[in-house]
């Protein structure tokens, strides 16, 4: 409240007295019960058992498909998830990236047989018809919905890193391929990690226990510092070096929103149980030095009821920074950001929070990171199959609808973009040279 609100409102409440008024109204509450109603109850919605280390069982035979940064990454959090884990197999488009994985292995004592060492665009193909169980596909995004679709058809679990589609035919292909997958018992997990975050996790319960009542809204950020890029080194060709700086290419990454901030954007979905039927969105490029991508976006999202989620996200150098998801109620509101939750009343009252130091305090594992292969392999132990991949298309979805109103200035709607014409992965992929005019960085609207 501001200032000159608080005096005009100490202004009415003496006049009142003044007349005589013996009381005023100091609460919203109709005196009956404040009893939660739930948004939905347990048993309605999944909610994991996240042990600190994967249930002991079969042993079971792991490869990884995508050697980069992230891939390592993830094949480390695995092996660090669960035991009796074997890596039997690589894949990746370039020897420098598989070498550094396979040599990392070795000093692990976890030696991949050269002949289970896939080079090429192929590669995710010989991965996948090797001797495995398990694979986790970690290549730039826009491969996931093929590798995905492969991999069930011959009846692999995948784990699939966000985001799992940039567009609408990718969006297709994973939506059809997670019945598929569903349909062979086959467990998915996605890289959305908050789903495995107990902070997050209980803050989710509690949403859906009706703590802050209905949801009525909400603010998603990914702000933060400029990401890593690659120019142009001799010896490469245009397209080996888009693959290599794939993070600032549209037809790779889907952009930023779709790249990054779908997990912030998935959240607000997860949590209300809704999904977007509009998007109106402002975005540009200020600062970005490689590729045909934004660097910013500021995006309204609307769903069916009435309810607006605003999303912003940034990757620029010198800016202030934030990262966490905000969802309103009519009896309150939660605010999270990975380490710390806290849901509060409309007075700003803590109802409940949640710190890092009670995940250090109670447990040996908090890394949700690993806590997502903990998942995944406890699933395909038991044969209790679980399955993401439907939530997270849906998550990358709303973020390309996203995309598309900022790169156009249209208002997009969802039935549009679910069924539009759109498909960046060419059907002729090879290292070659390319004409790198049609690489350009949208400019919405048209010009006077």
């Amino acid at each position: 409240m501001s200032r000159r609100k608080f005096l005009s409102y100490s202004a009415m409440a003496g006049g009142m007295a003044a007349l005589g008024v013996p009381q005023m109204l100091v609460s919203c509450t109709d005196g009956k019960s404040s009893k939660n109603t739930p948004l939905r109850k347990p048993g309605e919605y999944y909610f994991p058992d996240l042990t600190d280390k994967a249930h002991d069982g079969r042993p079971l035979k792991a490869a990884l498909v995508g050697c980069g940064g992230r891939g390592r990454g993830a094949l480390e959090n695995l092996l660090e998830a669960a035991d009796n884990i074997q890596v039997t197999a690589l894949g990746d488009l370039f020897p420098d990236r598989l070498n550094g994985v396979r040599e990392w292995l070795e000093e692990k004592g976890l030696a991949v047989p050269e002949e289970n060492c896939f080079l090429g665009f192929d590669a995710y193909k010989k991965v996948v018809d090797s001797d495995v169980d398990m694979i986790l596909f970690c290549t730039p995004p826009v491969f996931r919905s093929e590798e995905f679709r492969y991999a069930t058809e011959k009846g692999k679990h995948s784990f699939l890193e966000k985001p799992i589609a940039v567009d609408s035919d990718g969006y297709r292909t994973i939506m059809a391929t997670a019945k598929q997958a569903a349909a062979k018992n086959l467990s998915v997990i996605t890289g959305t990690q908050r789903h495995h975050q107990r902070s997050y996790l209980e803050a989710f319960k509690r949403v859906q226990d009706g703590m802050i009542g209905e949801i009525t809204g909400g603010n998603v950020y990914w702000n933060q510092a400029q990401l890593w890029y690659w120019t142009k080194q001799p010896g490469w060709t245009d397209t080996e070096w888009m693959i290599r700086d794939w993070v600032n290419w549209k037809w790779l990454a889907g952009d930023h929103i779709v790249e990054q901030h779908v997990h912030n954007i998935d959240v607000f979905l997860w949590f209300s149980g809704m999904r977007p039927i509009k998007a109106t969105g402002v975005g540009s490029r200020q600062r970005r030095v490689t590729g045909d991508t934004y660097d910013n976006f500021s995006i309204d999202f609307e769903f069916e009821n009435g309810v607006h989620l605003h999303s912003m996200c940034r990757q620029i150098d010198g800016c202030s920074g934030k990262v966490g998801e905000r969802v309103q109620g009519t009896k309150g509101y939660w605010e999270g950001d990975g380490d710390y939750s806290i849901i509060r009343d409309l007075n700003d009252n803590i109802l409940w929070e949640y710190h890092r130091f009670e995940d250090e305090k109670n447990h040996s594992q908090f890394n949700p990171y690993v806590l997502e292969h903990v998942n995944w392999v406890n699933h395909i132990r038991s044969g209790d199959p679980i399955n993401q991949a439907e939530e997270t298309a849906i998550s990358s979805l709303a973020g390309i609808m996203g995309r598309e109103a900022a790169y156009t200035g249209a208002t997009v709607e969802w039935d549009e973009i679910s069924a539009a014409q759109m498909k960046f992965l060419p059907d002729d992929l090879a290292l070659v040279n390319q004409d790198m005019s049609k690489y350009t960085v949208p400019v919405p609207g048209t010009p006077k």
